[in-house]
């Protein structure tokens, strides 16, 4: 027991130390209550085209599964709210996407602090994820007290907000487990309300085929004319339910230097996203999750909402 303390000690002291914001540990075992959850969330066609959601579903509800002889799974989050805002008067991205993508981040820490435990214990199998598996990351987060996941299904902490990305890492080791803390939503509906796409069908439950992430990153195809004027000038992802929702009053400004935007990204206005040519694209998006829609999917976004 007392080796299980220093561990997970050691997990999050190392973890504070590399810049996460919150880290929470939870045993590994099949997520049972989500298997009903996520089954008729698929059966809905909610997914759209991102048919990867479907495949490896024994993993997605199973950790065990993912990696043979997973004990705890650990949870981080690392703050990506910026200091200062584009605006959002003629062309606007997800604040996520402002600086270096969060992937390669977070993967980057992640590796460091395997590596410490390596080092501290010796033979321990670990598997560190960002968004790059079929994980239930934000479910983990909730069971491991780092927040609650709202009705707009982002994860939200009382003193943080939302604007934080979540990582895990599945360890073979026992360590000591945290407790979830009560959702805080209350009867408020105001992400639900101002969704301009009506996505989030339900408290809860989003319809990710209708989400304007979703249109302007994930679809390759055309944007459906149906969705004509409903993007409110957002040309990769959207931040509308967060930005709405009260808990991010509490958001501060990130210390990560990896998440700063590109000098010339604040300053972009409707004539520079209307010439914005595959070199400056280059050179902007170098390291941002932007790449993601590549340079023509950024184009065709620009012009679905500007034309």
């Amino acid at each position: 027991m007392l080796e299980q303390t220093r561990l997970s000690n050691l997990v999050k002291s190392k973890g504070f130390e590399l810049g996460f914001n919150q880290i929470g540990i939870s045993k590994a075992e099949k997520l049972e209550k989500e298997v009903p959850r996520l089954e008729k969330w698929l059966n809905k066609g909610f997914h759209g085209t991102m048919s990867w959601m479907e495949n490896h579903f024994d993993k997605r509800i199973d950790p065990t599964v993912l990696l043979p002889g997973t004990k705890s799974i650990v949870s981080f989050t690392l703050n990506y709210f910026p200091d200062e805002e584009m605006s959002n008067d003629e062309i606007n991205i997800s604040k996520y996407a402002y600086g270096e993508d969060y992937h390669f981040v977070i993967k980057r820490k992640l590796k460091e602090l395997i590596k410490v435990l390596q080092d501290e214990i010796g033979d321990v199998q670990a598997r560190a994820f960002v968004d790059s598996a079929p994980v239930m990351d934000k479910v983990w987060a909730q069971r491991s007290g780092l927040g609650w996941v709202g009705k707009n299904t982002n994860l939200i902490h009382p003193k943080m907000g939302s604007f934080f990305f979540v990582a895990e890492l599945l360890l073979d080791i026992e360590l000591d487990y945290d407790s979830g803390i009560k959702d805080y939503c209350g009867t408020c509906t105001k992400c639900i309300d101002e969704c301009p796409t009506d996505a989030i069908v339900e408290p809860y439950v989003v319809d990710g085929s209708k989400c304007i992430s979703y249109f302007t990153i994930e679809l390759k195809s055309d944007i459906p004319i149906t969705q004509k004027g409903k993007f409110e000038n957002w040309a990769f992802g959207c931040d509308i339910c967060q930005d709405v929702c009260p808990w991010n009053k509490f958001s501060q400004p990130h210390s990560e230097s990896a998440f700063k935007p590109h000098p010339k990204l604040l300053s972009f206005e409707g004539e520079d996203w209307a010439e914005l040519s595959e070199e400056v694209f280059r050179e902007i998006f170098k390291k941002s999750a932007v790449k993601r829609t590549k340079f023509e999917g950024l184009k065709r976004n620009i012009k679905f909402i500007s034309n």
